[in-house]
């Protein structure tokens, strides 16, 4: 008898993504449903839509002309559940389309400079850890530098993530100046002609002003060794903060010049909606989103597939 058991074959990213947005578009669809199995289409009914999409998180001004597209040439006719999350999707993926963009590395800044910062629990290191996993399987040189030396945990996760990707971490002992390592870090990089430098940083409230103002040095030290530095500033969102995220941009953008965007924990929240809201708002490059705690769970950002994932549509 063989007792060898095979490995459940993997999900494509597809279904991971349409799986991590489950709550969100399960919230979204069965509220929906129940909206439109009662009556017929009215200004009524277009308000209870534009309820249901605040309520995910989408933002003011989005949700009001989703509910405005539902109702174009249909008041006063019966209207399926299906028939909406179609217009829900078509008008995320207008919002999301000019932001997904993907992190492309500069191969004539060498190092490329990559500093990432976020609150407390965002998963910036986690983050950190998978794209110098894929940096390296492009046949990148990558090196990390533990700048969140606030905590000893963030010190050892990072330096794990260097022993499986192979890639030298650049680390201090707990409680050093986070500054003067993202210094040592990049003349190391540069010295040992590193592709891609990665930079963590503490996690920090976007209310704090003496942690912001540590974050800006850890800017300015940096550009005493390339005045062109950092190339990327990324900022790593939790996505179960919901409305928060958008103070967090706010913040974080003034402080270090953030230029692109890393949303995680998708999979965690039915307040998905609040990466619509972002980007309505900000703009921003979103890069990559998270859906999950796997090395693959974290996959460059498509407009189209998020869209209908939110809404629930089948691919």
């Amino acid at each position: 008898m063989n007792d060898t058991t095979s490995d459940p074959p993997k999900l494509s990213w597809w279904r991971r993504l349409s799986n991590g947005l489950k709550r969100t578009s399960s919230s979204l669809g069965t509220a929906v449903a129940d909206l439109v199995t009662k009556r017929k289409l009215d200004r009524a009914m277009l308000d209870d839509i534009e309820d249901v999409l605040l309520r995910a998180d989408l933002g003011t001004s989005v949700a009001v002309r989703i509910a405005d597209a539902v109702g174009t040439g249909r008041y006063d006719k019966a209207i399926s559940a299906d028939e909406v999350k179609d217009v829900v999707a078509t008008e995320v993926e207008k919002v999301l389309a000019p932001v997904a963009k993907p992190l492309e590395i500069d191969a004539a800044r060498k190092p490329f400079v990559i500093l990432v910062v976020g609150v407390n629990g965002s998963g910036k290191t986690t983050t950190i850890g998978k794209l110098s996993q894929k940096f390296a399987s492009e046949g990148r040189k990558v090196m990390l530098a533990a700048g969140d030396t606030f905590r000893a945990a963030a010190i050892e996760q990072l330096k794990v993530w260097g022993e499986r990707t192979k890639t030298p971490v650049i680390a201090g002992t707990q409680g050093s100046d986070s500054a003067s390592l993202a210094f040592n870090a990049l003349t190391a990089a540069k010295e040992q002609k590193t592709d891609v430098l990665l930079i963590d940083t503490a996690g920090r409230l976007q209310n704090k002003a003496e942690l912001m103002n540590e974050l800006e040095k850890v800017v300015r030290v940096i550009r005493k060794v390339d005045d062109t530095a950092p190339h990327a500033v990324l900022l790593v969102l939790d996505a179960t903060v919901g409305q928060n995220a958008l103070s967090q941009v706010e913040a974080f953008h003034r402080t270090a010049g953030v230029t692109g965007l890393v949303m995680t924990k998708l999979d965690g929240t039915a307040r998905g909606g609040i990466l619509v809201a972002l980007a309505e708002k900000f703009k921003l490059p979103v890069h990559f989103i998270g859906v999950g705690e796997g090395v693959d769970d974290l996959a460059p950002f498509t407009a189209r597939d998020f869209a209908r994932a939110i809404a629930g549509i089948e691919s």
